[in-house]
This record gives structure tokens, C-alpha cells and sequence, in this order.
């Protein structure tokens, strides 16, 4: 130990290494944060009509979802933090296409307001939840991921669609519309069923 009023340069440098990275600033949160950053650039790019370059950055991001879960399950380096971001990203890359798409003229409204409807009416019930009663935790369903996965599928089809105009393509996106409403709609009564399941438990 060394003597009083003389520094560790081991010790500052470990200390300003702590401080620099904290602990939950892992590689697979950090791919999360990517994530929303990418956010506004896919927005930017589809508002802009540059279709080839907003569909890359959705790609890139949509990516990011998966690395960074199989990075945690990998290295067994799960956070709280993480779980949290990694919902969070996930809708703020969603929202901001959707809505990007639906203001270019792309996606019709009344599918943003279904996915937006959605997930204000999950927030309110789990904030209800915390309010009200015990419960804390809020853990994705199954059909959640099933609908979170359709409605990336959904908003590459469109903006291929806008890059390769086909027929193909034009039959396709518009046929996404509806297995995309019904998955987001069904996950949010499957939330529904569940958080009455947990709160009769408690």
C-alpha cells in the first residue's frame, strides 16, 4: 500500500479506465446505442427520396438487434441496462421509418397509427403496472419479437419496392401491410392476457 498523500499511477489509471467505460458500456450495449443512432439518418435519407442509402442504414441497424442480443447471450454479458436499451432502440428505429415512410407518401396512416397505437397503449399499462402494484419487470413476450420482426420485414419490402419497381414488389408490399397490422395488433392483446396473468399473481 503506498504511503499517505502519494499516488498509485496503477491505481489513477484503473480509476480514469473505470470512469471512461463504466460498466454497462459493453460491446453489445454499445451496438445498441449505434442503433439509435442510425435512427436519424434513416429517417433523413427516406425523407430525402435517397431510397438505396435509407434502406442500407435500416439494414445496418436492423442488424445491430441481432449482434447485439447474440453478443450478450455469447459472453454471458447481459446487463440491466441492456434490457432496457435494447426495447427502446428497437422502436425508435421502427417509429422513426414508419413515420418517415408515411410522410413520404410510401406506407399508408392508418398502419403507422396501428404499430403507434400499439405501443402507447403497452406504455400506459406498464406504467400502470409500476403505479399500482409490485411488479417491475416487463420482459418481451414471444409474439412481441414475431411482431417486432414482421414490422422490420414489412418496412424493407417497401423500401426495396421503392429502389426496384415491379410488380413483385408492388403485390408484396402491399400484401405485408396486413400480416403486419395482425401481428401487431395480436402481440399487443397477447401483452394484454399476460400482464392480467402477472398482476392476479401478485
Amino acid at each position: 500500500m503506498p504511503p499517505s498523500g502519494i499516488s498509485c499511477p496503477n491505481a489513477a489509471k484503473a480509476g480514469y479506465t473505470r470512469s471512461q467505460m463504466p460498466p454497462w458500456l459493453n460491446i453489445p450495449n454499445s451496438l445498441t446505442l449505434f442503433r439509435i443512432l442510425l435512427v436519424p439518418l434513416v429517417v433523413q435519407a427516406i425523407l430525402e427520396g435517397r431510397h438505396t442509402l435509407g434502406l442500407a442504414l435500416f439494414a445496418c441497424a436492423a442488424a445491430t438487434d441481432i449482434l447485439d442480443g447474440a453478443a450478450a447471450r455469447h459472453w454471458g454479458i447481459g446487463t440491466p441496462a441492456g434490457a432496457y436499451l435494447d426495447p427502446i432502440a428497437d422502436k425508435c428505429l421502427l417509429s422513426g421509418a414508419y413515420l418517415a415512410l408515411a410522410a413520404a407518401g410510401k406506407v399508408p396512416w392508418w398502419l403507422v397509427a396501428v404499430i403507434f397505437g400499439r405501443d402507447l397503449y403497452i406504455l400506459l399499462a406498464a406504467g400502470f403496472l409500476l403505479l399500482f402494484t409490485s411488479i417491475r419487470g416487463f420482459p418481451p413476450s414471444v409474439w412481441g419479437k414475431i411482431s417486432t420482426f414482421v414490422q422490420i420485414v414489412t418496412a424493407v419490402v417497401w423500401m426495396t419496392r421503392d429502389i426496384f419497381e415491379t410488380r413483385v414488389l408492388d403485390s408484396l408490399s402491399s400484401a405485408m401491410l396486413w400480416p403486419c397490422a395482425a401481428f401487431t395488433i395480436w402481440s399487443g392483446l397477447h401483452y394484454t392476457w399476460r400482464g392480467v396473468q402477472v398482476a392476479r399473481a401478485h
